[in-house]
């Protein structure tokens, strides 16, 4: 039987896309800010510096600046007086545009909680066999904070998600707290908006007794280098939390961040 005729393979070709000339100021005045070159609050040179420097148009230029604006590495103020601030990368930044995704993926509060949990247990025995004199200071100012705005709430979840935050950090791992800056961007939210207004002040203060104590407890062990009863205790303070916050209506709905 003859053989078929196959044509010949069409080459492979890549096509690359050449970047817009802002695309390339851009890309270089970003990667100035997040190597540290430029600071946080600190001036761009003037228009006509930047325009010379880079041998580009002011157009070019406001688009390149409008790129940066809208990933929130600079602000630009308008007018004579005007002029573009640096503004470091934040983990605020990320949480914002991930809380989208979440959303967007259909993400309940109940998962993200559940994260919470997941990050914060082993962070609470990694932070108890790397505390430092210094960091069971600074973990005991917290308590103390929180058991000095007890009677109010605003404060009071603000302080406490503090010092959740503070024992990620104590654990050391930078990738860790970038992910728990997400997650704990949108449960404060969530207690924001949610908590004050459904649970009764009786019932409310019950509940941060509850968790001053673990605060507390916590410190204890950690400061001990326990680290298998600093998790043990993180783990069951954080469901209870958790299962406290869950008993509002909606909590296992869809997250919704523009609500």
């Amino acid at each position: 039987m003859a053989e078929l005729a196959t044509e010949p393979e069409a080459p492979l070709i890549t096509r690359l896309r050449v970047p817009k000339t802002a695309e390339l100021v851009a890309d270089h005045l970003r990667r100035q800010i997040v190597r540290g070159e430029l600071h946080e609050g600190e001036a761009l040179p003037s228009e006509v510096t930047l325009t010379e420097r880079y041998g580009v148009s002011r157009p070019t230029l406001r688009e390149a600046f409008r790129v940066l604006e809208a990933e929130q590495l600079i602000t630009v103020r308008r007018g004579a007086r005007g002029g573009a601030i640096v503004h470091e990368p934040s983990a605020s930044m990320v949480a914002r545009y991930a809380g989208f995704v979440l959303e967007h993926a259909g993400s309940t509060l109940a998962d993200i909680c559940e994260a919470r949990v997941q990050i914060e247990g082993p962070c609470a025995a990694q932070a108890a066999r790397r505390r430092t004199p210094d960091d069971i200071a600074r973990l005991r100012a917290a308590v103390s904070q929180c058991e000095l705005v007890g009677h109010d709430h605003q404060r009071l979840v603000v302080q406490s998600s503090d010092f959740h935050a503070m024992v990620v950090e104590i654990a050391g791992n930078k990738t860790v707290m970038l992910l728990h800056s997400m997650v704990r961007a949108i449960i404060d939210m969530a207690k924001f908006r949610r908590f004050a207004e459904t649970i009764e002040s009786s019932a409310r203060r019950k509940a941060f007794s509850h968790g001053g104590s673990a605060h507390s407890l916590l410190v204890d062990h950690i400061e001990a280098g326990d680290a298998d009863a600093a998790e043990s205790l993180w783990h069951r303070h954080l469901s209870a939390s958790n299962r406290l916050l869950l008993e509002l209506p909606g909590s296992h709905d869809p997250i919704d961040l523009f609500d």
